[in-house]
């Protein structure tokens, strides 16, 4: 059983490590629309085809209340819960397997 538990824990540490990266690429994102972003940049490119898909939903669902965007901080807050929820219940599975 300590093989299934121990690629139980690097699938729950992948997950963390992607879930991690991915939030700070809303974050990214985030501070390039502080500024007026070059729209043929590749990496403002690269950060909108990425976040949108994200984003988007949590926009529809939210509206704009008093003029800011709060889908970053609803996403972010979201990837959090998912950290604490998930990974770490893979993970405390994982070590009761081994």
């Amino acid at each position: 059983m300590f093989v299934f538990g121990n690629v139980l824990l690097a699938t729950a540490t992948i997950v963390d490590y992607i879930l991690w990266l991915y939030m700070w690429i809303i974050i990214a994102r985030a501070l390039i629309s502080w500024v007026n972003p070059d729209p043929w940049n590749p990496i403002v490119q690269f950060l909108e085809r990425v976040t949108e898909p994200v984003l988007s939903p949590i926009r529809r669902w939210l509206g704009w209340r008093m003029g800011i965007d709060l889908s970053p901080i609803i996403a972010i807050l979201a990837i959090v819960f998912l950290q604490i929820a998930v990974v770490q219940t893979l993970k405390d599975l994982a070590v009761r397997l081994n």
